[in-house]
């Protein structure tokens, strides 16, 4: 029997995930909801993905960023078929629900210090939860943000699937550079983050589990809020989930 493995309480908030149709429609919505133009980002070759960065970070999230990513139509993943494109891009539903309602809040992923520990943690009694083997990524950085390389290892299912309706984290452990090394201040600051679930508890023992405190818990309906402050005063983004993954 496998036993869950302690996790020291110190996973994070790393960064929120809002995913678009295609990079420029997030661009545009980061404009028009956010009111600012999101710095530069890169691709990631593994997944054939592509994104756009800017700094959220607050006193409660001292490192927290947000991405904006899209599916890159010139990009084939290098990771083989048929895996899929991590935070269930390459689900048919969340594409009729970016094409539906425009670019939104689908995700979000935790830092954590020991990533196997973490994911051994949700693999143990009593969650047996599969949060995905881990593999190793990396992008480059454009010469804007210095050049270089982004390197990093991430827990992602074979199905690409994000769980709990987004609301367990996909967990993350960086190599010696982080994105917020590189991000400048761009206005805009993570006030809360909040998620509803109908299975609250077993959510809270999940996030229990990978020693992560950082997110209001609340029953009901699917749903993860974050309120940001913006140069257009508080803006709360909704997942607007409207399928199970």
């Amino acid at each position: 029997m496998h036993t869950a493995t302690p996790v020291p309480a110190s996973a994070r908030v790393d960064h929120l995930v809002v995913a678009a149709r295609t990079l420029d429609e997030g661009v545009r919505w980061c404009e028009a909801t956010l009111g600012v133009v999101p710095g530069p980002g890169g691709a990631h070759p593994l997944m054939g993905t592509h994104n756009r960065l800017l700094s959220i970070a607050s006193p409660a999230f001292p490192r927290a960023y947000l991405e904006i990513i899209a599916i890159d139509p010139a990009a084939r993943p290098t990771r083989a078929a048929p895996l899929r494109r991590w935070f269930d891009l390459d689900d048919a539903t969340l594409q009729a629900s970016l094409a539906h309602h425009g670019p939104h809040l689908i995700h979000f992923v935790a830092a954590v210090p020991d990533l196997q520990a973490a994911v051994r943690a949700l693999a143990g009694d009593p969650l047996h939860i599969d949060r995905g083997p881990v593999v190793q990524a990396s992008r480059e950085l454009p010469a804007a943000a210095g050049g270089g390389r982004l390197e990093w290892r991430i827990a992602v299912r074979d199905d690409g699937q994000r769980l709990f309706y987004g609301a367990l984290p996909t967990l993350i452990q960086w190599g010696a550079r982080h994105p917020s090394d590189d991000l400048p201040d761009s206005g805009l600051a993570l006030l809360s983050l909040e998620a509803s679930h109908p299975r609250i508890e077993t959510l809270r023992t999940a996030l229990d589990a990978i020693g992560f405190d950082s997110m209001g818990l609340r029953q009901g309906a699917p749903d993860l809020v974050a309120a940001l402050r913006t140069p257009r005063g508080i803006v709360t983004l909704g997942s607007r989930i409207t399928s199970y993954s």
